[in-house]
């Protein structure tokens, strides 16, 4: 097993570096940069601030630059807010992200699975239909829609909660941002999980279980839900990564400083070091979170040896 996760992180090393080498040449090619304006900056100034970030550079030094700090864990400055670096933005953005992400993983994986479960264990009648109705509707519609529209129901005509803001981590000011990120990752489980489990239940071994008269929570829980994990550990990695580095959406609509808002700024304004920084990050959580859930295939299918 310690010999499978060294090499995972060996492999690792090289697919973070060609991530980084393609989004560091897409972003230097498009046109424009981070100190153009539509008034248009003065040439003069506009050739100091780019001498003093090194932007005047031919584009492969600038990118072993880059190369040579990220080794040394240096995000850079960022070019659009000059009192901070990319690390102390994401020092403050990346903790508030990981709180909101968490809990929508958490609770999308809990209620989704046990969606998915009564969707399977009541195929083809009501609970089943209402389970793949609600599972449908949650998965197509956007983020983009449904965060607005809890804002207008239940922040301004009933006031039950903030219309956005931090407000210091208070947990008013988390439950529309958690249920916005939430309810797809909920749609999506409870369907994979209602797959599984009506093909869990159809195995061989599960009939057996019940010939030799075992009760339904045994069947279940103990024998089937094992098998129907599998899916759902498979797409928990990628979910979690992407949830814990913040939605972009949903982030900018609720006005939550996270790391999410602070990309949606960067690409608009062509913060060349703070989208690379983002970019880096949610890189590193997506190789981090596949190992995890390659390591948890073993725990939850006995059959899966890394030896």
């Amino acid at each position: 097993m310690l010999r499978y996760v060294l090499r995972r992180l060996l492999t690792a090393i090289p697919t973070l570096f060609v991530i980084v080498t393609i989004s560091f040449f897409l972003i230097r090619v498009a046109p424009g940069g981070p100190f153009n304006q539509e008034k248009g900056l003065n040439p003069v100034i506009k050739a100091n601030l780019e001498r003093q970030f090194g932007l005047d550079l031919p584009l492969w030094k600038q990118y072993l630059n880059y190369l040579g700090n990220l080794l040394h864990g240096d995000f850079g400055p960022s070019y659009n807010l000059p009192d901070f670096t990319v690390g102390e933005l994401f020092r403050t953005g990346l903790p508030v992200s990981i709180q909101l992400g968490a809990s929508a993983l958490v609770l999308a994986l809990a209620f989704g699975t046990i969606l998915g479960i009564i969707a399977a264990l009541n195929q083809n009648r009501g609970g089943d239909y209402a389970v793949v109705a609600t599972a449908t509707a949650g998965s197509t519609i956007p983020t983009f829609v449904i965060a607005p529209l809890f804002q207008l129901f239940f922040a301004l005509t009933l006031k039950w909660v903030p219309v956005g803001g931090w407000g210091d981590g208070a947990w008013v000011n988390k439950i529309g941002p958690v249920i916005t990120l939430m309810l797809p990752q909920l749609a999506i489980v409870a369907r994979l999980m209602r797959g599984s489990m009506i093909e869990a239940l159809r195995a061989h071994h599960i009939r057996t279980a019940r010939a030799m008269g075992l009760s339904d929570y045994s069947v279940v829980v103990r024998h089937a839900m094992r098998g129907a994990l599998l899916p759902i550990v498979s797409y928990a990695g990628p979910a979690a990564a992407s949830l814990l580095t913040g939605s972009l959406i949903v982030e900018y609509i609720f006005a939550i400083p996270g790391v999410g808002r602070y990309f949606v700024d960067a690409a608009l304004n062509r913060d060349y070091t703070l989208v690379m920084g983002t970019v880096v990050v949610i890189a590193i959580f997506t190789l981090v979170f596949n190992l995890i859930v390659d390591l948890l295939y073993a725990v939850v299918d006995p059959r899966v040896r890394y030896d």
